[in-house]
């Protein structure tokens, strides 16, 4: 039996910094077509990856991101911006209200909130964005942050305006940072330039950790952070009715090449399978799968710790359906 050193070598190292990859597979939860849009870019900055997920008669599933295979300690990481042929003048701008700006909207001792304006966004700014009795207009991007031993690190963003959502778990504890990378979108997906969500408003409850989102066609959902910690961060959605028409949720993310991506490739459990079926991200067709993995095997020069993300546990329910081997909902850990 031949052994692939680098895939061993990666392994190890996760076993090292007691790093475990994303669930394994819900095997009982509805299925769901997956379709790729994804199209080919030579620019690293645009998300030219897009995994479209439809049923009409979902209701609610788990979003995990997971930190990769490979990670190890001392490893080379790169957060640096690739613009190399890129050209961004044709993309739409609009001047926000009021000034650029920073506001703390919600803080305690293991959880803040923190929103950010900008001088100009690329869609029209009309999602409100409520935390309690507090109303904010004109909020661009959502940070969620959580406490850790030795500070606090951020989680979990959130674009109102856009419906884009960045998710990574907390980072070892003999690591200081990593990377975000593949972004997602839940709620009635829509087109205009790129794939969007439309919402009306935000709502934060941090007592719950739970965002409900009120679309602007109507309609809701919740997301909730059921677990954060150093091996994954678990989000799970429900809607508050099936979306019938398009794709209820999306992934988006880039790639370029095998070695300058946020994702590189794909595994999709389909029912009635004995395994998973595996691909490149940019060659992957469709699917009907129960669970869907997206993620690298090997580091990327972009983004080099950005985390797997999957989508499991789909049900025609309010609440997804947990593996009946899962652990209980974690927390960071605190000293």
């Amino acid at each position: 039996m031949r052994i692939n050193l680098s895939i061993a070598f990666a392994l190890f190292a996760a076993l090292a910094l007691d790093v475990r990859p994303s669930m394994a597979a819900s095997l009982d939860g509805l299925a769901v077509d997956v379709k790729n849009e994804s199209e080919q870019v030579l620019c690293a900055e645009k998300d030219n990856v897009a995994l479209a997920l439809t049923n009409k008669n979902v209701r609610s599933f788990r979003i995990e991101a997971a930190h990769p295979v490979y990670l190890s300690a001392g490893m080379r990481q790169n957060f640096e911006a690739d613009w190399t042929a890129c050209d961004m003048s044709a993309d739409p701008s609009y001047a926000a209200p009021g000034q650029p700006r920073k506001v703390t909207l919600y803080e305690e001792t293991e959880l803040w909130v923190v929103g950010y304006a900008f001088p100009a966004f690329w869609r029209p700014s009309n999602a409100i964005v409520r935390i309690g009795d507090r109303v904010e207009k004109g909020l661009h991007l959502l940070q969620v942050w959580v406490l850790r031993s030795d500070g606090a690190e951020e989680v979990l963003v959130l674009y109102p305006q856009d419906g884009y959502w960045r998710p990574r778990p907390m980072t070892p504890p003999n690591m200081r940072n990593t990377g975000y990378g593949s972004s997602f979108l839940v709620g009635p997906v829509e087109v205009e330039g790129r794939p969007i969500v439309k919402f009306k408003e935000v709502v934060f409850d941090p007592k719950s950790r739970t965002f409900t989102l009120h679309f602007e066609s109507g309609g809701s959902a919740t997301v909730k952070m059921a677990s954060v910690d150093s091996n994954r961060l678990a989000l799970d959605v429900a809607f508050d009715r099936a979306i019938d028409k398009g794709p209820f949720a999306m992934l988006r993310s880039m790639y370029v090449t095998e070695f300058n991506n946020d994702v590189a490739r794909i595994a999709v459990r389909e029912p009635g399978a004995k395994g998973w079926r595996e691909d490149n991200i940019m060659t992957f067709g469709t699917a009907r799968a129960t669970d869907i993995w997206t993620g690298r095997l090997s580091p990327s020069q972009h983004n080099t710790t950005s985390p797997d993300v999957v989508f499991n546990s789909f049900s025609d329910g309010p609440h997804p359906k947990r593996p009946k081997n899962e652990p209980p909902p974690t927390v960071a850990p605190k000293e």
